[in-house]
């Protein structure tokens, strides 16, 4: 493997740790100014990490390892996944083991830790928001499954890099009846796994309506740190899999891979179609309004139906080709 693919594994992992909370600003700040207001800055979830490490850490009592260990694991688990997808290149080291099933699994396991230590804290918050967590995520991992894995038949793999390269060289499968309903199920997918609106608001502390914040209201300090860049980096990584599957173009793919030239310009359309992708969310924030608990399970059903749809499609299209 050349030193180009070396850089690249290293530049989404720093891409996506250094740029997750810039991405959170820039959400949070086109959303202000769609509300007339100012908003704190594109820069803000940084002060805020600085602030929250210059803290000290707190550890309730009673409780064990599921709570201590979560916010490490959080990060980790969004560090291997931001190595393995394809967000600059498709030539990287672990480019072979960049399957969809591990990654599905691997963002699942972030879910499931922080799910464990809400319910490792023993308060009626920590125990609520765990039961709410792993019921959405019950529906939104099948969805990201079967949403990518009706793009992997016509590659006839579920390697996410041969899933790119295949979407580069042929634009048509995006355009097709399972691309779109693939599009449409991972995007609702997406909102549900980070938290957004219309299934989770992340600037609310109600009781009857939090999910993700019900789990982390234990959590100060450097700890309650890492869970915050975890969660951002999350959100980028999940708005950047959706840019690398239905817009790929900019990636560096097949003879490219190996430039120094493809990685430069990957990178800033990386920042651009990210950027657009969370300018998209903020928008759809302002003017949706979030659903009742009792009807995100309808919400999330009908995004599986339509992957389930996807996939379908996908191989009757396949088998007719």
């Amino acid at each position: 493997m050349s030193a180009v693919g070396y850089t690249a594994v290293i530049g989404q992992v720093v891409v996506v740790g250094a740029g997750a909370p810039l991405v959170t600003g820039w959400t949070r700040q086109v959303r202000a100014r769609l509300e007339g207001r100012a908003g704190a800055g594109v820069l803000q979830p940084w002060r805020d990490l600085r602030k929250l490490l210059r803290k000290e850490p707190i550890t309730p009592t009673g409780t064990g390892p599921a709570f201590r260990a979560a916010p490490a694991l959080l990060v980790a688990t969004a560090v291997v996944v931001a190595a393995l997808v394809p967000l600059l290149s498709t030539a990287t080291p672990v480019s072979s083991h960049a399957d969809l099933v591990l990654v599905v699994a691997l963002i699942a396991l972030g879910t499931l830790t922080l799910a464990l230590a809400g319910l490792d804290t023993g308060t009626a918050f920590g125990g609520m928001g765990a039961s709410r967590e792993m019921t959405v995520a019950a529906l939104v991992e099948p969805t990201i499954l079967l949403s990518v894995f009706a793009l992997s038949i016509p590659a006839g793999t579920t390697n996410l890099p041969a899933i790119v390269s295949g979407a580069a060289h042929d634009p048509a499968r995006l355009t097709s009846p399972a691309g779109l309903l693939a599009t449409a199920a991972l995007a609702v997918a997406v909102l549900a796994e980070t938290g957004r609106i219309p299934v989770d608001n992340p600037s609310t502390h109600l009781e009857l309506t939090m999910i993700h914040e019900a789990m982390v209201l234990e959590y100060a300090g450097p700890d309650l740190a890492l869970v915050e860049l975890g969660a951002q980096m999350r959100l980028t990584l999940l708005l950047g899999l959706l840019s690398s599957l239905f817009v790929p173009w900019g990636i560096a793919t097949g003879a490219s891979s190996t430039s120094w030239a493809a990685l430069a310009l990957a990178l800033p359309l990386f920042a651009v179609k990210v950027g657009l992708l969370g300018a998209v969310l903020a928008v759809a924030e302002v003017f949706w309004a979030k659903v009742r608990l009792f009807r995100v399970p309808e919400l999330l059903a009908g995004s599986f139906l339509l992957a389930l749809l996807a996939v379908t499609a996908s191989y009757f299209l396949s088998g007719a080709s």
